[in-house]
């Protein structure tokens, strides 16, 4: 599975302005490794009409318990399933018109 995908990025026009939203991948950095399992404290944003970011000491283990690399500290998971990159969010509930009930 790719460890490519999106971080936060509070782009304008998004369904909600006050919550931050995925933008265009960046470069992989230093990813959460440091800090799983040293008791950080790992956060879950549930983004309105987008995705789960996820902060904090934590890792990311396919169905299957193999470790993912995320790349990163804060990593976007998509929650419409129309990301193409998987489990990573890449915007493309914006074009779904995803909406959470």
């Amino acid at each position: 599975m790719s460890a490519q995908h999106r971080s936060e990025d509070p782009a304008p026009g998004t369904a909600s302005e006050s919550a931050p939203d995925p933008g265009p991948a960046a470069a992989p950095g230093p990813g959460p490794s440091a800090g799983a399992g040293t008791g950080a404290p790992v956060t879950i944003t549930v983004c309105p009409d987008g995705p789960l970011l996820v902060r904090g000491g934590y890792e990311l283990v396919d169905g299957e318990d193999r470790p993912i690399d995320p790349g990163r500290a804060t990593v976007a998971l998509c929650r419409c399933g129309a990301s193409s990159i998987k489990p990573f969010c890449d915007g493309s509930h914006k074009r779904a018109r995803f909406r959470a009930r």
